[in-house]
């Protein structure tokens, strides 16, 4: 997929926050793996930015036992060093102009160097800081070259992500902006492009007339993981509804883009999310519900409940858990249920895409009830594993008439394959300037705009949330948004 005008290889790249969460877990990880599979060109340069006061030994001890603990097996010596070699570390504070002149002496001269990538890896809260700063410094000049990369949430609501838009566009150019999902990055979302776009097969059956409803979940065994400060100010629904699974559902739901190009695509998907039924203020309780995770058990360990978690408010009413269901009012789609679902401390770690398929008309099979007969599923799993399965009804060895039903899984992967992580993929279209895996604002708007009614309502409703035992699928309650009885969660492949 290409972004338009063929784009300029950056000379550096600086990571704004680098020996924060996002950086160790997913950053440093993913450039290591590009660096093995020699994607980096050998001019790139690396600046680490952050407010311990390091020496380059220092950061370079901090990386080795940060790669070491996250990339699975040992470093490898040659790729390791070559890496390293990439990179300075910057001592500095976000809010201090003088710390920016000091990265700016660093970096090299706009004649010397094409273009630098800067990722925020920080806080929603200081984005504005280094946007001012890097303008006070002239980092974002020539206008056009440089790219910023910015982390969600993007905003809070609709009007504070009008106003980040408004601060991005006074210094930087909408193509100098990529704004990060990182769950368009993984290779299902990818791959559901080319199983809907590259088989006669299935396409013809994606809409209205064959399927019943849509489920889409992000089911995560993890708490907030020392992210209090954030996550409680944010809840499921800014931190992931918002987001993550509006972005899965546009993929679903889109119509084929004329190209497979940047704007072609954020096109379609701005016409999904445009298509989607207003909720109304008084509908809000029979269209999402939330709640938080209370004690429970995982994996056979107790863990604590949301409230008990370091530094979370007491008597919290932040939500780990949102369901929510919506109809996207277009020809392909009118009255299917897309069903929406993400939480915290849930009975296993799973992000998963299942479509339902209506019912065939006639009962032929008199041995097995209509009512007994499971309908046919398409399974597109994204997490733990990657994969895309189907089930359909296959005649039961015997005398009689009995059907059961199978599942037919087309792995994608070869034996011998490995899937690309999905920030690898990601880091390596900023540096190529593909903005397809990205967002336009407007899609950061519209997934607003859908969601915004929900955040009012909930904003009002401030004494009480219900719970749900952690190491469950999340409150029984969650059943009330389906529109049929033979509707339900579909929680494992």
């Amino acid at each position: 997929m290409s972004g338009g005008h063929e784009a300029q290889l950056p000379c550096t790249f600086v990571i704004f926050g680098a020996t924060g969460n996002l950086a160790s877990n997913k950053l440093l990880p993913a450039l290591y793996h590009l660096e093995a599979a020699a994607r980096l060109s050998e001019s790139l340069s690396i600046v680490a930015f952050a407010r311990r006061p390091w020496s380059d030994v220092e950061w370079r001890d901090h990386m080795r036992e940060t790669l070491a603990g996250r990339i699975g097996g040992k470093l490898d010596t040659p790729v390791f060093e070559r890496f390293i070699a990439r990179f300075t570390y910057q001592q500095g504070d976000l809010n201090e102009a003088a710390s920016y002149q000091a990265l700016a002496a660093r970096l090299p001269p706009p004649e010397a160097c094409s273009s630098t990538v800067f990722y925020l890896a920080i806080k929603p809260s200081e984005f504005g800081a280094v946007i001012h700063n890097l303008e006070a410094v002239g980092l974002n000049k020539p206008r056009g070259l440089n790219r910023v990369v910015i982390e969600k949430p993007f905003g809070e609501d609709i009007e504070s992500a009008r106003m980040l838009n408004q601060l991005l566009h006074e210094h930087f150019d909408e193509e100098q902006i990529f704004r990060i999902d990182h769950f368009l990055g993984k290779e299902t979302v990818q791959n559901l492009l080319v199983f809907r776009f590259a088989n006669t097969l299935i396409e013809p059956l994606w809409n209205r007339n064959f399927i019943d409803h849509v489920q889409i979940t992000v089911a995560e065994s993890i708490g907030i993981e020392k992210r209090a400060d954030y996550y409680d100010r944010a809840g499921a629904l800014r931190d992931m509804l918002q987001n993550h699974l509006m972005q899965l559902l546009t993929v679903v739901a889109m119509e084929p883009p004329a190209a497979l190009e940047a704007d072609a695509l954020h096109d379609e998907k701005v016409k999904v999310l445009r298509s989607i039924r207003p909720i109304a203020k008084r509908a809000v309780h029979a269209h999402a519900i939330r709640a938080q995770y209370a004690r429970g058990t995982i994996d056979g360990r107790p863990v604590p409940g949301y409230q008990q978690e370091e530094n979370v408010e007491p008597n919290s009413i932040t939500e780990t858990y949102v369901a929510a269901k919506f109809y996207i009012d277009n020809w392909r789609w009118r009255g299917v249920p897309f069903y929406l679902r993400t939480g915290k401390r849930m009975a296993q770690q799973s992000s998963m895409i299942a479509l339902r398929f209506r019912h065939p008309p006639q009962q032929l099979f008199r041995e097995t009830p209509l009512e007994t007969i499971a309908p046919n599923w398409i399974l597109l799993s994204i997490q733990p594993d990657e994969s895309m399965r189907m089930e359909v009804h296959v005649k039961q060895p015997g005398l009689d008439m009995n059907t059961r039903l199978m599942q037919m899984n087309a792995s994608f992967l070869k034996t011998d394959e490995q899937t690309l992580d999905a920030y690898e993929t990601l880091l390596l279209d900023v540096i190529e300037g593909d903005r397809s895996l990205f967002l336009r604002f407007d899609e950061v708007e519209w997934a607003w705009r859908v969601v915004d009614p929900i955040l009012k309502h909930w904003a009002v409703e401030r004494e009480y949330i219900p719970t749900y035992p952690a190491g469950s699928w999340g409150p029984a309650d969650a059943n009330r948004l389906f529109d049929s009885d033979d509707q339900t969660w579909r929680d494992e492949l």
